[in-house]
């Protein structure tokens, strides 16, 4: 672990920021490859995903500058220069991103939007890695096994057994790529599944990984905002998911009945 992995004169390569930005090239590659699969428009989802990109960030560094409005209102370059970011605010800005294009650019929404949302995963999965090499969003101190210890100069506590909560946000991040990958490719793939069991799944899989967190964060009464956040976007993602299965289950038995 190490937030500056190497330097080249006086340009230093810095963990976090290579894997965002690994994170963000593979998943520009696998959305193309998605793109060209589905029959849609690559240039267009190249020039929707740099949108969602500069949005996305922009939302996940207003949402941080809220959780740490006082720190904010003492010393604001400390939280507008930091590296830190709220997950949901970037999720939240890049579905309204996402929307706003399709509407302007005549699109269908849900088809792109699955696309994106397993590509986001893969993205997720390489910064939660960047996470691990900075020792940022660590976890509670713990005897059990498995543990990390941070060296010194680490932003978590040096030489203290720690949960490896940045590991485990990676794996499910990569987890729920498989799974969408998975649904996308499948024969009875149904527009609209991905979006939906990606938003219910993050917010099961955030909500558990927040229990062992110890980094300082934000509050909504007991809940950490995250956890607080993800009340609203599991149950918007389940029953999304009921009502699309729902209708298409419909539309099925419909065509049986009409012999289409």
């Amino acid at each position: 672990m190490a937030i500056d992995l190497f330097s080249i004169g006086k340009f230093t390569i810095h963990g976090y920021g290579l894997m965002i930005a690994l994170g963000f090239l593979f998943a520009l590659i696998y959305g193309m490859w998605q793109c060209k699969k589905k029959n849609l428009n690559e240039d267009l989802f190249y020039n929707l995903a740099m949108f969602v990109l500069i949005f996305g960030w922009l939302g996940g560094k207003v949402l941080f500058i809220i959780v740490e409005f006082k720190r904010f209102i003492q010393a604001p370059m400390s939280v507008i220069g930091s590296e830190g970011f709220v997950v949901y605010g970037g999720i939240l800005s890049g579905l309204v991103t996402i929307y706003v294009y399709c509407k302007i650019k005549k699109l269908d929404f849900l088809s792109y939007i699955d696309v994106i949302v397993a590509a986001v995963a893969i993205n997720q999965g390489f910064g939660r890695i960047g996470c691990f090499l900075a020792g940022c969003c660590y976890g509670r101190e713990t005897d059990s096994w498995p543990y990390v210890i941070f060296p010194e100069g680490c932003m978590a506590p040096a030489g203290i057994k720690l949960v490896p909560t940045q590991i485990y946000s990676a794996l499910g991040d990569f987890i729920m790529f498989l799974v969408l990958m998975i649904i996308l490719n499948s024969k009875k793939y149904i527009k609209g599944v991905p979006v939906t069991v990606y938003l219910a799944g993050y917010a099961f899989g955030r909500s558990v990984i927040e229990c062992f967190r110890s980094d300082a964060r934000g509050s909504v009464g007991t809940l950490s905002t995250s956890q607080f956040i993800s009340i609203f976007t599991g149950i918007a993602g389940v029953i999304a998911l009921i009502i699309i299965l729902k209708r298409d289950l419909t539309k099925r038995k419909n065509a049986e009945n009409t012999g289409v």
